[in-house]
């Protein structure tokens, strides 16, 4: 398996449309995801790339930068991550997030970290805890209406 990493382009538009709605569970249409390339673009510390494998794009990984203010320090945020269910369990989850983890560090960051949602243990949790990540709190949200 030769897995590489590239930043993900309109021409792409398709593909993410489906794994977009492999991590979401609801389809979104190619407008959709054209106004989520856009907003990449227009970010200074959010990037999507594409995982490729024979130049058939089998996984998604989004990423940023967050900055800490309670001890001045930066982690990456892997904002997203999902492999075409297809190409599960052959080691591209772990090739992203080592590209991710690679990322980071590039940029001065102290670690990385992600948010993973509730129902998803089985899988996903432990998948991240092999890799070394610790769960260390929890996410309060209020969506304004």
């Amino acid at each position: 398996m030769s897995l590489t990493m590239r930043r993900a382009e309109l021409d792409d538009i398709n593909a993410l449309c489906g794994l977009m709605e492999a991590l979401s569970g609801q389809a979104i249409s190619p407008e959709q995801m054209l106004n989520r390339l856009k907003f990449v673009a227009e970010s200074k510390v959010d990037s999507l790339f594409v995982c490729e494998e024979d130049s058939q794009i089998v996984g998604l990984l989004g990423f940023r930068i967050r900055e800490n203010l309670e001890e001045m320090s930066r982690y990456g945020e892997i904002s997203a991550i999902v492999v075409d269910p297809d190409d599960r369990r052959r080691g591209v989850g772990r090739f992203m997030m080592d590209y991710a983890e690679k990322l980071a560090k590039e940029r001065g960051c102290k670690g990385t970290w992600l948010v993973s949602g509730l129902g998803r243990e089985k899988e996903a949790h432990k998948f991240y805890k092999q890799l070394g990540y610790q769960i260390t709190g929890r996410r309060f949200v209020k969506p304004f209406s």
